[in-house]
């Protein structure tokens, strides 16, 4: 894939024979000041609600080194988009992700072999870790995550429920029926609105999707993408997301046209149950106590279930681009390495990204955090992010979010069974040319 061409002036081909080759040894002498240089870092960033923070931490870096750090962050759902128009142009990004296999078929030659770097000897763990077929270390995790469903536990003890009468999805089920019958009555609802723009549809065809992949991929032992799916459990991913749009003040058929801020619902507890990850502690501590708020795991109605865990594992893994110059390369390390293991890199982390697989890790006092780990600690499982085998992963979950408003404004479950499992092979093909 040939993102980057270098063109030779115009001025240059108009020259000699001779003057071409002195003009490339000019050009030689210029490339190896470069790389004598300090270098600098264009960080393309995957996160938009860590995008102020850090544009302080690049500015504070600058400020201690010397070495220019540019931050740039992709809009909600675009981030692959914005990393091929990115990548086309003269100064790309020398630091970007690379979160899934599929991921590192696309951009392996645009990945250095991280593994004798400095930053990654101060990882803790390599299981976040992203390989190509050769073995090389294509990119590496900065920070794990999880999600599943945040409740409001003051409002939930309102409604005449503790945490622990939720189990399962019968028992989910049971209790947020329940809620919306009442709601009138109790000033609020079940759940938060499942928006379907881009900024928020990612919720449910990325992060809820899993449920019905990891079930199937465990099934199956799934060790790479498939080249098909036989959507196995996907009436299970149609019993929480039946649960979620009929459980809502907001009308399912208002879904698609997006507009909502189902974090602002939470925050001002018109909801007692609002599927989120670890990301979103934050932002919500500000106006619930740690007190008031659990994550439980996102039950579906699989065997066994109540045995489960949140939805653990990462997406974020960073990547260095190979085609930088030696100078902007090292400087990128050098970067890397400094938030996490500095003070103020890795505050920074883990304020932002929670859980940071390094050496030197900062306490996040994240509450979800600890509610992810204590379920494992109690012997439950942990959900894979099985959604990081998608195919052309941005295509894929288009054509699920389309096939989701139709069913939403009254349409058949089959086109979302269509869209999700024909969809997958179609994906797989186009990404596998």
């Amino acid at each position: 894939m040939n993102m980057r061409k270098k063109l030779l002036s115009v001025a240059l081909c108009a020259t000699m024979v001779a003057g071409l080759l002195a003009g490339c040894g000019s050009s030689s002498k210029s490339d190896k000041a470069s790389s004598d240089s300090k270098g600098s870092v264009y960080w393309l960033n995957f996160k938009p609600e860590a995008d102020e923070a850090l544009q302080g931490i690049a500015k504070t870096y600058e400020k201690e080194n010397g070495v220019k750090v540019k931050v740039v962050t992709a809009a909600s759902g675009n981030y692959n988009s914005t990393l091929t128009s990115e990548m086309g142009k003269s100064a790309a990004p020398t630091l970007f992700v690379v979160g899934n296999q599929a991921a590192v078929k696309t951009w392996d030659d645009y990945c250095i072999d991280l593994k004798d770097t400095d930053v990654y000897k101060e990882l803790s763990t390599d299981a976040f870790n992203l390989k190509d077929e050769n073995g090389k270390v294509a990119s590496m995790g900065y920070c794990y995550e999880s999600y599943g469903i945040i409740v409001n536990k003051k409002l939930l003890k309102k409604a005449g429920y503790e945490i622990t009468d939720i189990k399962d999805f019968a028992s989910l089920k049971s209790v947020a029926e329940d809620i919306h019958k009442r709601a009138d009555k109790l000033g609020f609802d079940a759940f938060t609105s499942s928006g379907m723009d881009d900024a928020s549809s990612w919720r449910f065809t990325g992060h809820l999707a899993n449920m019905s992949l990891f079930y199937e991929g465990r099934d199956d032992g799934w060790k790479e993408a498939p080249a098909e799916i036989k959507g196995t459990y996907l009436d299970n991913f149609k019993n929480v997301w039946d649960l979620y749009i009929n459980n809502s003040k907001y009308d399912k058929k208002t879904l698609a046209t997006g507009g909502y801020d189902a974090e602002a619902e939470f925050k001002k507890g018109e909801a007692v149950f609002y599927q989120n990850g670890t990301w979103e502690y934050d932002a919500l501590k500000k106006s619930i106590s740690d007190d008031d708020m659990q994550m439980i795991p996102i039950y579906c109605g699989v065997e066994g279930e109540e045995k489960a865990g949140l939805c653990s594992g990462t997406e974020n893994c960073w990547a260095v681009n190979a085609k930088a110059s030696k100078a902007d390369q090292k400087a990128t390390l050098e970067f890397m390495k400094w938030l996490v293991t500095s003070k103020e890199g890795t505050k920074v982390m883990a304020e932002q990204f929670g859980a940071i697989p390094y050496k030197k890790v900062a306490d996040s006092g994240n509450v979800f955090l600890k509610n992810a780990n204590d379920l494992l600690e109690a012997g439950n499982y942990n959900v894979d992010w099985a959604f990081n085998y998608t195919p052309n992963v941005d295509e894929w979950r288009a054509s699920l979010v389309a096939a989701m408003n139709k069913y939403d404004a009254g349409g058949s479950w089959d086109d979302v069974k269509t869209a999700f499992v024909q969809g997958w092979a179609t994906q797989y093909k186009a990404a596998n040319k």
